[in-house]
This record gives structure tokens, C-alpha cells and sequence, in this order.
């Protein structure tokens, strides 16, 4: 008996909608994540990309709990001496709350190219709106 491998004209590529609206971050990434690598369906082959494409709209009415508004904080170092910056969860959130969600499912996907261009499949909008509507999104309870 043979493995089955996918063929690149067999995968199919749905699109959804999700309302991040009262969502714990966390979660919603990991539903995510296992979304855009294909996980959820039977021709899943982990050297491919088989995942659908996820639209997440009111990203800036997302839940976080404990303390983490205060105490989670993002570095980013430019590469120069007294370079790295860091920024609270909480400034985050207001200033690009797109951004906070899409770190979350990037830190859970593959460190490589298929992690990357499964990362190309997530579109975050912080409002209720967002210019996918041609494509027909489903919308997917998570």
C-alpha cells in the first residue's frame, strides 16, 4: 500500500470569516494556525500547502487573560548597539491590534518557507469591515 501524496491541482483552497469579537487570543490563534496548515483536512501532507485562507475581522476587540496587558511584552531589535525596542501588550493593542494577533499564529506555524507562505493566507483586520467580499468568505465559528 502506497502513501498518498497530495497533488498541487487536487488541494483546494476555501475561504472564511471569523469575528475575533470577545475571543481569548491564544485560542483563536491555535484554531487559526491549525487552519492554515491544512491540519483539519484528510489530504494533509505536512511538507505541503494545503490550508484555507482566513480573514479575522474586529481584531481590536480581542480578550487576553491574567495579567498579561501588563506583563507580555514584544522585543524587536534593529541590530544596532541600544537597539531593541519593547512594546506592552497593552500599547500594542492600541496602536495595531492586527499586529498582536498576527505574531500569536506566526510564532505557531513552521519556521520555514511553507510556514511563510502559509502566513500569506491570513488577512486581520482590526475593524468590522475588511475587501474580501468577491471571494465569498464562509463564515467559521471557532
Amino acid at each position: 500500500m502506497k502513501t498518498y501524496s497530495p497533488k498541487e491541482n487536487e488541494i483546494t483552497r476555501d475561504w472564511f470569516v471569523v469575528d475575533a469579537e470577545g475571543e481569548i487570543l491564544g485560542r483563536l490563534a491555535s484554531r487559526i494556525a491549525h487552519r492554515l496548515r491544512g491540519k483539519h483536512k484528510p489530504e494533509f501532507a505536512p511538507h505541503m500547502d494545503t490550508g484555507d485562507f482566513i480573514v479575522v475581522v474586529n481584531a481590536d476587540k480581542i480578550r487576553v487573560t491574567g495579567r498579561k496587558l501588563e506583563n507580555k511584552v514584544y522585543h524587536s531589535y534593529s541590530g544596532y548597539p541600544g537597539g531593541i525596542k519593547e512594546v506592552t501588550l497593552k500599547d500594542m493593542l492600541k496602536d495595531k491590534p492586527e499586529r498582536v494577533l498576527f505574531k500569536a499564529v506566526q510564532g505557531m506555524l513552521p519556521k520555514n518557507r511553507i510556514g511563510r507562505a502559509q502566513l500569506t493566507k491570513l488577512k486581520i483586520y482590526a475593524g468590522p469591515e475588511h475587501p474580501h467580499k468577491s471571494q465569498n468568505p464562509a463564515a467559521l465559528d471557532l
